[in-house]
């Protein structure tokens, strides 16, 4: 008979990725309603649960809960506004002052060479939360051409979301 503790051993043909920041998704019970907006949700939870890093007036930066790189932040009003149209010059402003701030964050936390940044304005322009406007700030390697999620349907992080969290908040700057 064998005993459980030999099969880690054995050789099977799968190969594993192993991904241990997914175990928050696993132990953080069950997600919000549809019906109710995470980015509504985000601000009156502590920083570290909602993974904010930064508050400002009409805004605030959190990291994605669904990166595609480490470090992929975004900027969110607090007002639960869906179109960039539809935001006030205010929270425009805000948008973008939060925006070049996270680049120099990024810069001096990962080194990045690069951004991708961006809002997708609608379900049908690939908004996963169209409802509620939020601007993407996507760190990019010169060697980080990550093949899996478009071969295998996988994202590598080298990082747990925590670890960055608490990186990127330590290093923004404070008025």
């Amino acid at each position: 008979m064998e005993l459980s503790e030999d099969f880690a051993a054995v050789p099977d043909a799968f190969q594993r990725l192993w991904t241990p920041h997914r175990l928050v998704y696993i132990t953080a019970g069950p997600q919000p309603h549809a019906d109710e907006c995470p980015f509504c949700i985000a601000p009156s939870l502590n920083d570290e649960k909602s993974l904010i890093v930064a508050r400002g007036k009409t805004c605030y930066v959190l990291l994605n809960l669904f990166p595609y790189n480490a470090g992929h932040l975004l900027v969110c009003p607090y007002r639960h506004v869906a179109s960039y149209d539809d935001a006030t010059v205010e929270e425009v402003a805000e948008i973008a002052a939060l925006t070049q701030t996270a680049m120099r964050v990024l810069r001096k936390t990962s080194h990045c060479d690069g951004f991708n940044i961006g809002m997708n304005q609608g379900g049908i322009a690939g908004a996963g939360i169209a409802e509620h406007l939020h601007q993407h700030i996507v760190p990019r390697w010169a060697q980080d051409s990550n093949f899996f999620p478009i071969i295998a349907g996988t994202k590598a992080m080298p990082r747990l979301l925590g670890e960055v969290r608490a990186e990127v908040a330590a290093a923004w700057p404070h008025p």
